[in-house]
């Protein structure tokens, strides 16, 4: 039994759902005890399909994207939508059609994006699981700002139809959850024909000098204690470009697709996306490093290492502030090469807000870097739940 007045009430205070379905119940099968919240990017029967762009107001989806359609098929209450960052081009979560959503853990502080609503609901206790999508690291920021564990998937071990895309060679569907067997309950469904194989990875590498990006000290603690639960011998690996100049050259890549797909609903718009589109526009993408990169991160993982970094480099930020350009200069090094990555929590920082480290395995590697989570989940403390 869903306690809807209890569930509005609470989501009042973080903004993280941005419609209900009030007729959300549970079904029977496999995960007939778990409620679902859907990122409003992804086709939910009945409800808007917005993607939190002001043009799509009133679309309503006519059918479940398939992977929503095989969650409810298991069981889960799908009870509603989730607010997310305009058109998933940015990580604050503030978007200017359908509210700003506040990260549970601080009142006035950003949840990340763009799927941040699906961060904030499971932070808050809104639903058991909820679905992000990630581009350039959309599911595993919000989940590091808010504690949670958060896993994008191999590109196309998800069906991806119903998603409205940022860029399609790069767009996943994942799960976020404060309980790791949550998650890997409902990924077995969304991913039916995945490995299973959950091997203990034989090889640990990190990246030389973190690739040159600055990190807050509370995130560096996280790390260094990820790597001694770990207790493998870390393999430095340096890339062909520095994580920063890759993320920019894939930023403008997906900003280029949102630009040609938009068309001219890009007016309607608002002033910060286009903003943020013309100033990304003023850069040419490095196909060639972002191909050497993508090369590289495959050839030294093989098939038994995991690659070892900060989720982000700094804990989350107030509202109102400049985003640190930084946010996704871990995240989109999976990305750009296709891997699965799983956003670990990895404590508190020394202002209490939660600090995460990323797993990054081989291609189909997400049973192994749910294994390898959840033994050194006791050293790193598990989900950090908000203080009140």
């Amino acid at each position: 039994m869903i306690d809807w007045p209890h569930l509005e009430a609470a989501n009042a205070k973080v903004h993280a759902f941005v419609a209900f379905d009030r007729g959300a119940h549970f079904g029977r099968g496999p995960l007939d005890d778990l409620t679902l919240g859907v990122k409003a990017n992804v086709a939910v029967r009945g409800l808007g399909w917005t993607g939190g762009m002001g043009h799509r107001r009133g679309v309503v989806a006519d059918a479940d994207a398939p992977v929503v359609a095989a969650l409810r098929g298991a069981g889960m209450a799908v009870i509603g939508t989730l607010n997310m960052h305009e058109a998933a081009l940015g990580a604050t979560s503030d978007n200017p059609f359908f509210g700003r959503t506040i990260n549970p853990h601080r009142e006035g502080w950003t949840p990340g994006g763009s799927s941040g609503g699906s961060g904030a609901a499971v932070a808050a206790g809104l639903c058991d699981v909820a679905l992000g999508t990630d581009t350039l690291g959309s599911i595993r920021i919000p989940a590091a700002y808010c504690g949670a564990y958060g896993l994008k998937p191999t590109h196309g071990a998800v069906a991806a139809e119903g998603l409205l895309f940022l860029r399609p060679e790069w767009d996943v569907i994942g799960p976020l959850a404060m309980d790791l067997g949550k998650l890997e309950r409902v990924w077995r469904v969304m991913a039916p024909r995945s490995s299973t194989d959950a091997a203990p990875f034989a090889r640990m590498l990190v990246l030389e000098g973190l690739g040159g990006v600055e990190c807050q000290p509370g995130v560096l603690a996280g790390y260094a204690r990820a790597q001694a639960a770990i207790g493998l011998v870390p393999e430095g690996l340096r890339l062909a470009g520095t994580p920063g100049t890759l993320r920019l050259s894939a930023l403008v890549l997906a900003a280029d697709y949102l630009r040609q797909a938009m068309g001219q609903a890009l007016a309607a718009a608002s002033d910060e996306l286009r903003a943020t589109l013309n100033a990304v526009g003023r850069h040419v993408p490095d196909m060639d490093l972002l191909r050497a990169a993508a090369r590289q991160l495959h050839d030294a993982l093989g098939d038994d290492g995991v690659l070892v970094m900060p989720t982000t480099p700094h804990a989350a930020f107030a509202h109102g502030m400049r985003p640190p350009s930084s946010q996704a200069d871990f995240t989109a090094l999976a990305s750009v090469a296709g891997l699965p990555a799983l956003a670990v929590p990895a404590g508190r920082d020394a202002d209490g807000l939660p600090v995460s480290v990323q797993l990054a395995g081989p291609r189909g590697s997400e049973a192994r870097l749910i294994s390898l989570a959840r033994r050194i989940e006791p050293a790193l403390g598990g989900a950090v739940f908000p203080d009140c």
